[in-house]
């Protein structure tokens, strides 16, 4: 089989990339042929925004292109990845052209959302979601903090409900839980071209010991992914336990001040993926506490994989994941009191965390392996073959 990957990357790398980077990966490994067509936000600055307003729409350059790539070679499928904003949508009207189906993996909410998060002024927004025109994200700047890039985002998303795009000119959708699935579909996706699979770790990082004596935070330091909140427990929990925080954005100073005042929490700032599973494998338990509907949740994954239970805010698509009190425990989305008491009772029930390690690892085992991630995509690809 012959794909061509189609993806818009971003100019700060992120677990989207990883996860597609896996995936294309795993698809050569099972011996498949994959070219790649992408573009990246560093030629955002080079245009003016009026061309980048239109091609954001409808890019003549990437349809072209793509026409060309399968006019070139015998592809069996395009797979896209992210079209936002310099590939847009055209590129599905090319594969049409060619009569190739098309798979595309929806790993936030933009096609329902301006500004893709479902997030604003620090929490969840549905202001936009199923109306025809998403007119309160272009009142509230939703992309970019900006009322003219949101207008175009807003733009994109109209016409192409218009013209029938979403509905006619993709095969399968693929969402990366049930819960973001029932989000898309509220906001006007075909239900019955909606399938979940979710993201996989490979290669196995395995099983690590947990017995560093620590809390850990992997992420964005950002208010949609719930720092504060996560600072503000630590605020209450003192020097309960150390807490070591991976990562980089712009709560930093946050995080600068929490260590100024708390000794036991440690900033390691950007870290090689191998250190971060080494120090998942050793963490009494990794803490997620975010306040937006993330689609999928990796970083609770990657622990899994590591055997270490994950404390989650009960919200999105992290809450389908971390099971409470089986592979870890849920509270209340920006709730630090909350999410104090659950590392209280980490704390004082140490006798849990070894079957919780058990049953994390074992989930990751039985959801989340390259193995069962390849028999489910090469599922969807039948489908979309089939419909072709």
């Amino acid at each position: 089989m012959h794909i061509l990957s189609i993806h818009n990357a971003y100019q700060i790398r992120g677990g989207e990339d990883e996860s597609r980077e896996s995936e294309e990966r795993l698809l050569r490994e099972m011996g498949h042929e994959v070219s790649v067509y992408e573009e990246t936000n560093d030629r955002l600055a080079d245009l003016p925004s009026w061309r980048l307003a239109i091609r954001t729409i409808w890019s003549r350059e990437a349809h072209r292109k793509v026409r060309q790539r399968l006019q070139q070679a015998p592809y069996s499928l395009i797979h896209v990845q992210n079209f936002f904003p310099l590939i847009s949508p055209s590129v599905y009207y090319a594969a049409r052209s060619e009569g190739v189906p098309v798979v595309q993996t929806l790993r936030n909410y933009r096609l329902v959302c301006p500004n893709a998060l479902f997030f604003r002024e620090g929490q969840v927004c549905e202001d936009c979601l199923g109306k025809p025109i998403p007119y309160p994200g272009v009142v509230h700047r939703c992309y970019r903090e900006n009322r003219s890039a949101s207008a175009v985002a807003a733009t994109m998303l109209v016409t192409h409900r218009s013209l029938g795009t979403w509905n006619n000119l993709v095969n399968v959708y693929i969402a990366l839980t049930q819960f973001a699935r029932e989000k898309l579909i509220a906001g006007g996706l075909p239900a019955e071209k909606i399938v979940v699979k979710p993201n996989f770790v490979s290669p196995d990082p395995g099983m690590g010991s947990g017995s560093g004596g620590y809390a850990l935070y992997v992420g964005r330091l950002s208010v949609e992914k719930g720092l504060d909140t996560l600072l503000a427990a630590w605020d209450q929990l003192g020097d309960r336990l150390p807490l070591k925080i991976v990562g980089d954005g712009p709560l930093a100073p946050l995080v600068t001040q929490a260590m100024e005042r708390l000794p036991s929490v440690e900033w390691l700032g950007r870290r090689p993926m191998p250190e971060v599973h080494a120090l998942m494998g050793e963490a009494s338990f990794l803490i997620f506490p975010s306040k937006w509907y993330e689609t999928f949740g990796r970083v609770a994954v990657e622990a899994f994989a590591k055997g270490t239970p994950v404390i989650a805010a009960k919200i999105g698509a992290i809450s389908e994941l971390v099971d409470h009190h089986r592979t870890g425990l849920q509270f209340q989305p920006g709730n630090a009191q909350d999410l104090a008491a659950q590392v209280e009772w980490m704390i004082t029930h140490p006798e849990a965390l070894p079957e919780m390690r058990r049953a994390a690892r074992s989930e990751f085992e039985a959801k989340y392996t390259a193995a069962d991630n390849y028999r489910r995509l090469m599922e969807i690809y039948d489908i979309a073959l089939s419909k072709s």
